[in-house]
C-alpha cells in the first residue's frame, strides 16, 4: 500500500469498525415498533425440529447466528449454525452439495459467484409454493418487494424461486466533499464529468488524487463491471454467447485505463478494496467507486480521517446506461434436506423486516427488499448519514448484475481481470480483451456442456 497505509485503516481496524457497527441500532429507535406482522403464519408448525444452518462469516452471517435464539422463541425450532469465512465456506458447501448428503438444511450463498452453478446442479429447493402459502408466509413477503437484480439472482431461468435474496452490495460513488470544495469542482453527474473532475482534483505534489479503485487482477472485475454496464454492455447475449470484446467493453476499458493511470495513486495496479479504502479514508483520493457496504469505517474516527466529509451517491450516468453494478447474497434450503418447510421459515425470518432493518441500521448491509429500505421507522434508526441511505435506495432502482451468471466465474475474473490490469501498463484495451475472450470462450462452453 506504500504511503497510503501509514496511520490509516488496517484490516484489523476496518473489521473492528464493522463489528462495532453491527452492534448499533438493534435495540433502540426504529425497530422496536417495527417488528413484522408475523402472527398469521403457523410459526410453531415445526416446533421441536432442529435445523443445521451454514452461514458466511461477516455482518450478515454473524447477525443471524447471534439472533438464532429469537428464531427459536418464535418457532420452537432449534438452530445449530456454522459460520465460516467466505472462501472456505464456498468450497465446503460445494463439496457437500455435490455429495448429495449435505450436513446442513439451510445455506447462505454468494449469488455473484455461485448462482449459475447452483441452478445447473439443482442443489436448492423450489420455494415458490411456500411463498404463496398464507399459512407459511407473512403478507408483506412478496416477490415484487425485492429489487429486480435480487429476483434475477434468486430465480432460475424457468421462473422457480430457489432462494430468498438477503443482502445486496450496490456500487456507489464515495466522494470527499472537502477536496471538491477546495478546487471548486461540482459533483459529477455523468461518467465524462467524473473523468474531468478526477483530472482536476489530481495533485501529485500535494499527495492527492482524483480517483481510486480496484486495479488488482480478479478483484478489478467488480469495478470494471460498473464501467461496462455504463457503456450499455452485456456479458452474454440471449443465447449465452460471450460479449466482452465488443465496442462497449473496449470503451469501458479505455475509461478505466485513463482514470487509473492518470488520476489514481501510484501502485493502484495492486489495489484491492482495502488499499482503495486506505487511500480514501486518509484523504488522499477525492472519489472511490465501490460497494455500499464499505461505508461504516469511513465514519469511524478510529479508522478514518474523513469523518463528516464523505458524500455518498448513486453512480453517475454512463454514455449509454445508468446502472448500479450489483452483487449480493441469498439464503435457501438444500434440496436434499428433509426439513424444507422448517428451513423455509428460517429463510423467511432471515430476510424479514426485523432482521433486514437491523442489518441496515448497523450499516452492515443493505436488504434486497424495497419495503425495508423505504420504511420510515427503520430509516430513523440508521446510524449512517442520510446520503448513504439515499444512495442505496436510488441504486435499487437501477440495479444490474455486475458479473456474468456463469459457472466459471473465478476463471472469468482471472482471465478478463488480467487483460484489464495489463492496460494499466500501457497495453491496448481492444487487443487485450480480444485475447481474453478467445481464452475464456472455450472454458465457458465446456462448463455449459458439463
Amino acid at each position: 500500500m506504500g504511503e497510503f497505509s501509514r496511520g490509516g485503516p488496517t484490516r484489523r481496524r476496518i473489521l473492528a469498525s464493522g463489528a462495532a457497527a453491527a452492534g448499533l441500532g438493534l435495540t433502540g429507535g426504529g425497530l422496536l415498533g417495527a417488528r413484522p406482522a408475523l402472527s398469521a403464519v403457523e410459526w410453531k408448525k415445526h416446533a421441536g425440529t432442529s435445523l443445521e444452518v451454514n452461514l458466511i462469516k461477516g455482518p450478515r452471517g454473524d447477525l443471524l447466528h447471534r439472533s438464532a435464539a429469537e428464531f427459536t422463541a418464535l418457532t420452537g425450532i432449534k438452530v445449530s449454525s456454522e459460520v465460516i469465512p467466505e472462501q472456505q465456506q464456498r468450497q465446503k458447501i460445494v463439496i457437500e452439495l455435490t455429495s448429495g448428503r449435505p450436513s446442513f438444511d439451510v445455506v447462505h450463498l454468494s449469488y455473484h459467484v455461485q448462482k449459475r452453478q447452483f441452478d445447473k446442479a439443482g442443489w436448492l429447493a423450489d420455494l415458490s409454493g411456500y411463498v404463496k402459502d398464507p399459512n407459511l408466509t407473512e403478507p408483506s413477503l412478496r416477490e415484487a418487494d425485492f429489487s429486480a437484480a435480487g429476483l434475477q439472482y434468486a430465480k432460475t431461468p424457468n421462473g422457480e424461486l430457489r432462494s430468498l435474496p438477503m443482502s445486496v452490495d450496490y456500487f456507489i460513488l464515495y466522494w470527499n466533499k472537502e477536496l471538491f470544495q477546495k478546487k471548486n469542482v461540482a459533483y459529477p453527474e455523468t461518467f465524462d464529468d467524473m473523468m474531468r473532475a478526477a483530472e482536476t482534483l489530481t495533485d501529485p505534489k500535494a499527495g492527492t488524487y482524483g480517483f481510486v479503485g480496484r486495479g488488482l487482477r480478479n478483484a478489478n472485475m467488480a469495478l470494471w463491471g460498473a464501467f461496462f454496464l455504463a457503456y450499455g454492455g452485456r456479458f452474454l447475449d440471449d443465447k449465452g454467447n460471450l460479449l466482452i470484446d465488443g465496442p462497449e467493453a473496449v470503451e469501458a476499458t479505455k475509461l478505466y485505463q485513463r482514470l487509473l493511470t492518470k488520476t489514481a495513486p501510484p501502485g493502484v495496479v495492486g489495489f484491492n478494496w482495502m488499499e482503495s479504502m486506505a487511500a480514501f479514508t486518509q484523504g488522499r483520493a477525492a472519489m472511490w467507486l465501490d460497494g455500499v457496504g464499505w461505508a461504516p469505517p469511513l465514519e469511524d474516527p478510529n479508522a478514518s480521517r474523513v469523518v463528516g466529509k464523505v458524500g455518498y451517491a448513486v453512480v453517475p450516468k454512463g454514455p449509454k446506461d445508468h446502472a448500479a453494478a450489483t452483487y449480493g447474497d441469498g439464503i435457501g434450503v438444500a434440496a436434499a434436506s428433509s426439513k424444507k418447510e422448517a428451513g423455509y421459515l428460517y429463510c423467511q425470518w432471515a430476510v424479514s423486516k426485523l432482521m433486514g432493518g437491523r442489518l441496515l441500521q448497523a450499516g452492515g448491509g443493505v436488504p434486497f427488499r424495497d419495503s425495508i429500505l423505504n420504511d420510515a421507522e427503520v430509516q430513523q434508526g440508521v446510524k449512517m448519514p442520510r446520503e448513504w441511505l439515499d444512495s442505496a435506495i436510488g441504486s435499487a432502482k437501477i440495479s444490474k448484475l455486475g458479473l456474468p451468471v456463469v459457472v466459471p466465474v473465478a476463471e472469468f475474473r482471472d482471465i478478463v481481470g488480467s487483460a484489464v490490469t495489463a492496460t494499466l501498463s500501457g497495453a491496448d484495451p481492444a487487443t487485450e480483451l480480444k485475447k481474453a475472450a478467445e481464452q475464456y470462450r472455450p472454458i465457458l462452453e465446456r462448463s455449459e456442456k458439463a
